[in-house]
């Protein structure tokens, strides 16, 4: 079962989707075009309470102002774990929300316990920028498209990354993202754009990258966006951030991809492994 509060941060208010447990909770922080709804199979793998913003510019938060970028959706954050824990929390970060995380330890440390970062959170190599934009494009002319609620469903059911993984979940998921039958998806095509190019560019990452002193893992699927190889984040970038980083903890996932490494089960086992390994 889950359940929703709206905190305040500037502008207005952040929605954030809850899902009941024991003890500490735990932050989920989605990607780029994603929403708080990525997180159903973790918030089944965890006995703790699982606390999913919808980031500014995403599903019930998309009607928020910018100032968007890293700064901007790690302050939103900040607000997010001060309003539900008197604590540190460990922090997941999928994607672009594996970058907000780290630009949250280092801008709020006291807010931190540890991070997850789930094949996100990384600086993409120079010779890997082209790739991932390239990846990017056809999900940004999803955002820009009508669907009716059927054709939505249909889109991710058809979708390479999907083909063994559709799931009454991943519908779910869906269905959030579609508010209006017929509809174009919750997300602003304009603030994906705005946070693409800060995730290539942004100074605020760059210096949190090297202020790191929370415990971190990284969880590396060997597939991308189209269930293809070699994924966002080829092996051998993996293995020279291991090398540059002797702190970073490197856990290959196997069998999922971009999007599986949180909408599948075995993915969100591996992710709610290292929560616990972690926190």
């Amino acid at each position: 079962m889950t359940d929703t509060l709206d905190v305040p941060v500037a502008g207005g208010s952040l929605r954030v989707t809850t899902w009941a447990g024991s003890g500490p909770p735990v932050l989920a922080i989605h990607g780029i075009t994603s929403s708080s709804w990525a997180w159903p199979f973790l918030a089944s793998e965890l006995d703790r309470p699982l606390v999913a913003p919808d980031l500014r510019g995403r599903g019930r938060s998309n009607t928020l102002p910018g100032p968007y970028g890293l700064a901007a959706h790690a302050a939103d954050c900040a607000a997010v774990v001060e309003a539900v824990s008197d604590e540190p929390v460990v922090v997941v970060g999928h994607s672009m929300g594996g970058f907000v995380a780290t630009v949250l330890a280092a801008t709020r440390p006291d807010l931190v316990r540890s991070l997850v970062l789930v094949d996100g959170g990384l600086p993409f190599a120079a010779a890997d920028e082209a790739a991932t934009l390239t990846g990017l494009k056809p999900i940004v002319q999803r955002l820009q498209t009508s669907y009716t609620r059927e054709e939505y469903r249909a889109w991710f059911r058809d979708h390479p990354a999907f083909t063994r993984d559709y799931s009454p979940e991943v519908e779910a998921y869906a269905d959030y993202d579609l508010p209006d039958d017929p509809g174009r998806p919750s997300v602003v095509p304009e603030v994906v754009e705005v946070d693409q190019l800060d995730l290539l560019r942004s100074a605020a990452f760059a210096d949190a990258l090297e202020r790191q002193t929370h415990p971190r893992l990284f969880l590396h699927a060997a597939r991308g966006f189209a269930d293809d190889p070699p994924g966002l984040y080829p092996q051998p970038t993996v293995d020279a951030y291991a090398l540059r980083w002797p702190d970073l903890g490197v856990r290959p996932v196997p069998d999922v991809n971009h999007y599986t490494i949180v909408l599948s089960r075995r993915g969100a086992a591996a992710v709610a492994q290292a929560v616990v390994d972690l926190g």
